[in-house]
């Protein structure tokens, strides 16, 4: 006997897994996908472990069944399906289609219905039937030949309910299941069940009396006279829950089991689909054969050659140029091949052949042979680890993607190449595998793979140049951030000295800090305890404390930053208890964490800094993230004091833009009052507070100024009357009446910012004073908090875009100045407005003028730039 295996999934259940698992997904034409990417790899991975010889799914079919006939209320007060998912319903559809897995809704049933019915028809020996469901009401069809896999964690973990399983797990038998729905209810299906019974006491009813009817008959043997008097009150209202949570399983079908088979359809078929979607992972684990004979029949037209030896004349023209290096960290990552496209022909050498010749390394130095690169800062950094310099970087691949898509996430060769269909590229992940198991493969298939790659880069200039063009972002790319690239690739090769006796020394002080607290906090609590388990904390508080719980977590009791932030001054210990965690983070974080990263040659530490990450524009940095070290407080400052010039005789200079994104918007608002403020060089807090509280300058307390000060930086970025009522402790009505204040003193900003989130709506986009874009397809969502995130977004993208520009652009104007002047100085971190440099003693008087000079000159605003330098041994004493 052949053993037909049935799987049935209720596909509304699992879309809604999958859509709320997933963070928020959508494709180029913003198409959202997240629902549709959870549901089909659980649907590959039921096919794949499973192996069905019969599929199907089954959907709801509308918001009213026969069960509202019963109960008009029935399923009331759910939350409406979101737009982002209700639009992906259809494409799950398409999915199945593809798969030409059959699919089935009836009128008037649910999925349920349908899901029972089918089980109930493959009832018998030939069938092995498997339920893929979230919902627990389908337990009730468990039987030995139906098995239930329950999702557990979002769609990623099932729990498989066999009859055995069921009883080990509830002490039930599977039509029990009915009956526990009755006494219990369900919110989820608003269906009432009895008041006050829980599943605790649902289930101790039913290992006692069997089933909901015998409960209800055996009242007077119940102990407690509230749980008799509830059972007494309610006995309809539990026969009518039983009754709705009953499945049917006689839904009237025009399809019998056999015409469930699945097996064959149309692989070009998912293909197409998961291409459509852009499923780029999903797509190389489908069909991997067929991405390789794509590749193949394309690597086939792209012939190269294989050098052991360069010639000048095959560097004679302006050539793609890809170095590779498996570690993505490539600090000193070791090169593993190099490939060169350009006119005179297509050509791979190995790091040996590359680095061993001097032709190649002439070309590299020659500023006037031009190179067209995929990520030249890091280009820079690998060549420059080999102590050979390269110039002469005319067009970043990366760069540019980056600026034309700045909300893609992904910028690796592979997604830039299909996006702007520049032929096919495999991704890296194929190539070299991934994680600890990533390798270089054998030379010819490296050659074929980095020789794509240059082919692709040397393709897609002038294309991505022509699109550049047409976004009025050309001067953006070549003015600003390609030779930014080449300016950080610098600052990442020279790296920053740190002291690391000092930072030896300050983890030994928190240590014993950490161990001083702890001693009083386990004074105060009366006893000995873990502070870092939160529930051993959570008992001290809340239950010998006797402190009031804020929020309960399934494990016990909330001890989160928040919880504790709310109970500050109800109890000497919490204060401890946050100071003992922000030194715990300091200590784990930043001290030990910047140990592990000193190179012990030089004492330095090279961070890493991203360019095309953030859409604001803003760098940030990594391995370690040097610009996160906290300086709230003094001993998170202190840990700058590591931080030293790399040679005696030299200071640390650190130079701060001033209240540089107030300075933006007074520009792009065109506020008078605003701008004033900046022009007369006042204290812009201090100016808000007189214009707002309509006060003199010296009537301002500081009272006033800290609330202006938190309505400034708040108006940036687009706070609400509860962002500045939390600040500033005041009731969202005082917050409101604050900000309606604000909006009548300065009028123009106020109409900047509707303005803003208009043309953003019209267009699609906004954009920086020079020319960066962050597009907004959320402006136009269906969905309140997408629509509101993105209209505060829409409105502070171009005052901090803006700003991210400045700094860069003085970047880059004193990489130049550097360059040129003669000077010894050199530029060693950026950390948001600031920018620090180690200076040889004699120079530091003249550079101090020169760094003031060049960052208050970066862009012409119609209000001045201010810029505060400091001198000191140590960047913390430069501050």
């Amino acid at each position: 006997m052949i053993l037909k295996k049935l799987v049935l999934i209720d596909g509304n259940s699992i879309a809604y897994r999958a859509f709320f698992a997933l963070p928020l997904l959508n494709n180029d034409k913003g198409v959202y996908t997240n629902a549709v990417y959870g549901f089909t790899t659980m649907l590959m991975k039921i096919i794949e472990e499973d192996k069905p010889t019969h599929m199907l799914v089954a959907f709801d079919a509308g918001k009213t069944t026969f069960r509202h006939k019963t109960f008009s209320e029935y399923k009331g007060g759910r939350q409406k399906t979101p737009p982002e998912l209700s639009e992906q319903f259809p494409l799950v559809r398409e999915l199945l289609d593809a798969f030409q897995i059959k699919r089935f809704e009836a009128e008037n049933y649910e999925a349920d219905d349908i899901i029972g019915t089918f089980a109930k028809e493959a009832a018998g020996e030939e069938w092995q039937v498997k339920i893929y469901t979230g919902d627990k009401d389908l337990l009730q069809l468990v039987s030995d030949n139906v098995t239930v896999s329950l999702t557990k964690k979002g769609i990623s973990q099932v729990e498989e309910y066999t009859p055995a399983f069921l009883h080990e797990k509830y002490g039930l038998e599977p039509k029990q299941i009915i009956d526990m729905k009755g006494l219990m209810g369900d919110s989820s299906d608003n269906i009432p069940g009895v008041p006050g019974v829980g599943e605790k006491t649902a289930l101790k009813l039913l290992k006692e009396f069997g089933t909901i009817e015998k409960v209800l008959d055996s009242i007077e043997q119940i102990s407690g006279k509230k749980m008799k008097e509830r059972l007494e009150e309610n006995k309809e209202q539990a026969m009518m829950s039983k009754d709705l949570a009953t499945i049917f399983l006689e839904v009237p079908l025009d399809m019998d089991l056999n015409d469930l088979g699945f097996g064959e359809y149309e692989s070009k078929d998912v293909v197409q689909f998961f291409k459509e979607l852009e499923f780029k992972s999903l797509l190389e684990k489908f069909a991997p054969d067929e991405q390789m004979d794509e590749v193949q029949e394309k690597v086939e037209d792209l012939q190269f050659e294989i050098l052991t030896d360069i010639k000048k004349e095959q560097l004679s023209s302006p050539a793609a140029l890809i170095v590779e290096v498996l570690d993505e960290h490539y600090h000193q990552s070791e090169i593993i091949g190099i490939a060169l496209v350009n006119e005179t022909g297509r050509y791979y050498l190995s790091p040996e052949t590359a680095l061993q010749s001097e032709v190649f390394k002439a070309w590299l130095k020659d500023e006037t042979k031009k190179k067209w690169i995929f990520d030249a800062k890091r280009a820079v950094v690998l060549f420059g680890w080999q102590g050979v310099e390269l110039t002469g970087v005319e067009f970043d691949l990366l760069m540019a993607s980056y600026l034309l898509d700045p909300s893609h996430s992904s910028h690796d060769m592979d997604d830039i190449v299909q996006r702007k269909n520049g032929g096919y590229v495999q991704s890296d992940e194929v190539v070299y595998g991934k994680g600890a198991k990533r390798k270089a493969p054998e030379e010819e298939v490296l050659a074929e793979h980095l020789v794509r790659k240059a082919q692709a880069t040397f393709d897609l200039k002038e294309p991505l140049e022509n699109e550049l063009k047409e976004n009025e972002q050309f001067e953006l790319f070549y003015d600003l951030e390609l030779p930014l690239s080449l300016v950080l690739g610098q600052m990442e090769l020279t790296g920053v000295k740190v002291d690391k006796a000092q930072l030896v020394q300050m983890g030994e002080d928190l240590e014993e800090r950490l161990s001083k607290l702890e001693q009083d906090i386990h004074e105060l609590a009366g006893q000995s305890f873990n502070i870092n388990s939160p529930k051993q904390l959570g008992e001290i508080l809340f239950e010998k404390l006797e402190l009031p719980p804020i929020k309960k977590t399934k494990t016990g009791y909330s001890t989160s930053a928040d919880v504790l932030e709310k109970l500050a001054g109800k109890h000497e210990i919490i204060d401890h208890i946050l100071h003992y965690r922000q030194l715990g983070k300091l200590n784990s974080t930043y001290i030990e964490g910047l140990l592990k990263v000193i190179k012990e040659d030089s004492s330095k530490i090279h961070t890493r800094f991203n360019q095309a990450l953030t859409q604001t524009g803003r760098l940030s940095s990594t391995d370690p993230n040097l610009q996160n070290i906290p300086i709230r407080l003094e001993e998170g400052r202190k840990i700058r004091k590591a931080f030293i010039a790399s040679e005696k005789g030299w200071k640390i200079i650190a130079a701060d833009y001033s209240q540089i994104e107030l300075r933006v918007l007074a520009h792009i608002s065109g506020d008078e009052k605003l701008k004033e403020a900046f022009q007369e060089d006042m204290d812009v807090h201090t100016k808000t507070a007189m214009d707002v509280f309509h006060v003199k300058e010296d009537e301002v307390t500081s009272t006033m100024r800290r609330s202006a000060k938190a309505v400034n930086f708040g108006i940036v970025y687009g706070i609400s009357d509860y962002g500045l009522s939390q600040s500033l402790n005041i009731t969202r009505k005082e917050a409101a009446e604050f900000i309606e204040r604000y909006f009548q003193s300065y009028p123009k900003v106020k109409q900047y910012m509707d303005e803003i989130v208009e043309e953003a709506r019209e267009s699609g986009y906004v954009a920086t004073l020079l020319h960066r874009r962050r597009y907004l397809p959320e402006l136009t969502s269906r969905n309140f908090n997408l629509r509101s995130f993105a209209e505060r977004t829409a409105m502070n993208t171009p005052i901090q875009g803006t700003a991210a520009d400045i700094i860069k652009k003085a970047m880059v104007d004193m990489g130049n100045e550097l360059e040129g002047g003669n000077w010894k100085a050199r530029l060693l971190l950026q950390v948001h407005d600031e920018l620090i440099f180690e200076v040889p003693d004699e120079e530091v008087n003249d550079f101090l003028k020169v760094i003031t000079d060049v960052m208050e000159n970066a862009v012409e605003l119609d209000v001045p730039l201010k810029v505060d330098a400091e001198i000191g041994e140590s960047w913390y004493d430069a501050k």
